[in-house]
């Protein structure tokens, strides 16, 4: 009996279930979005913490290219992602930071985006 083997190493594996987790995360705002509109949002949310669901397809947008940065860094795949854009340089660097602690064979570095705004303060 033949054995079938991925040949993905540890660090190869959990880049690809951040991948996964990341496209569901994409997929339930989308589907959010086509039954209650960009600007319905969370009822169950406390008033200051709203958002509009507009704003969370780009967070979740944001960390889909955060962990396709992580695969392009990786040499897994060559996909660089352009970072022109000041919002989604300010997503992709808080991602960055909020989701390296729970990472275990990644290493924790993310080049430095070429722009720099108060975007980033905001998010």
């Amino acid at each position: 009996m033949n054995t079938f083997d991925n040949q993905l190493n540890p660090a190869q594996t959990e880049r690809l279930a951040i991948l996964s987790e990341e496209c569901g995360e994409v997929i339930q705002i989308v589907g959010k979005i086509l039954r209650h509109g960009y600007k319905s949002y969370d009822p169950t949310v406390d008033e200051m913490k709203q958002k509009p669901n507009s704003a969370l397809l780009e967070k979740e947008l944001g960390d889909l290219l955060w962990s396709i940065s992580k695969l392009d860094e990786a040499a897994d795949i060559n996909f660089p992602i352009p970072r022109t854009n000041a919002t989604l340089n300010a997503w992709l660097r808080r991602k960055q930071a909020t989701a390296s602690r729970y990472l275990h064979h990644q290493p924790e570095t993310l080049p430095e985006p070429p722009i720099k705004t108060t975007e980033e303060a905001k998010l």
